[in-house]
């Protein structure tokens, strides 16, 4: 199992950007449907990087292997930080991409404000114990409404030098996203331990 790793994650949409990221590596790429029996882990920490962690230790032990997870937040300086931990659900339980961007979109149209950060924890786990855990985080603007159709969750509305993720491929956006910035750190870290 040293050459393997499990990306933990049942996100399809998450699974396709995290899989050719990780491809440069001479290691065995595993995702969670290949183990069924574990139930979603309940992310109630209060950071992305305790949910990560939470999410990589959890699988690890349940498929015997080293497992990666990750977390990821958008925080919106006018709205003291908000979404931030909280994103994937801040228009409520069960809520759909659209609902979430619908809800930042409303809160921020009348804010001249419009810096943010997106930022990934990235956790990396045996069934013993967490290994590590890095961050990637990439600065931009929210939009005034959404733009581009690719990508998924806020990349319609959140702008870098002029251009939404929403608007770029999936090769571009992978080099300068904030999880391409957490794949980056923790990549050397992997290759130690399977070298």
């Amino acid at each position: 199992m040293k050459n393997e790793i499990l990306i933990a994650s049942n996100n399809p949409d998450k699974l396709a950007e995290l899989t050719p990221m990780l491809a440069t590596l001479s290691i065995g790429l595993h995702s969670l449907s290949e183990y069924p029996g574990l139930a979603p882990t309940i992310e109630d920490q209060d950071s992305i990087a305790g949910n990560a962690m939470k999410k990589a230790l959890e699988a690890a032990r349940h498929c015997g292997m080293l497992a990666i997870a990750d977390d990821t937040g958008l925080f919106i300086e006018a709205l003291s930080g908000e979404p931030g931990v909280f994103a994937a659900r801040f228009a409520g339980e069960n809520c759909s991409y659209a609902d979430n961007r619908k809800k930042v979109l409303e809160l921020m149209k009348d804010k001249e404000n419009r810096h943010a950060s997106f930022r990934t924890a990235m956790a990396l786990a045996s069934p013993e114990g967490v290994i590590a855990v890095v961050q990637g985080k990439v600065k931009g603007l929210i939009t005034t409404s959404e733009r581009g159709e690719t990508g998924f969750g806020y990349d319609s509305i959140f702008e870098i030098n002029g251009t939404t993720y929403a608007e770029m491929d999936s090769e571009t956006k992978n080099q300068c996203s904030h999880r391409a910035e957490a794949i980056k750190h923790i990549t050397p870290i992997i290759e130690n331990l399977i070298l």
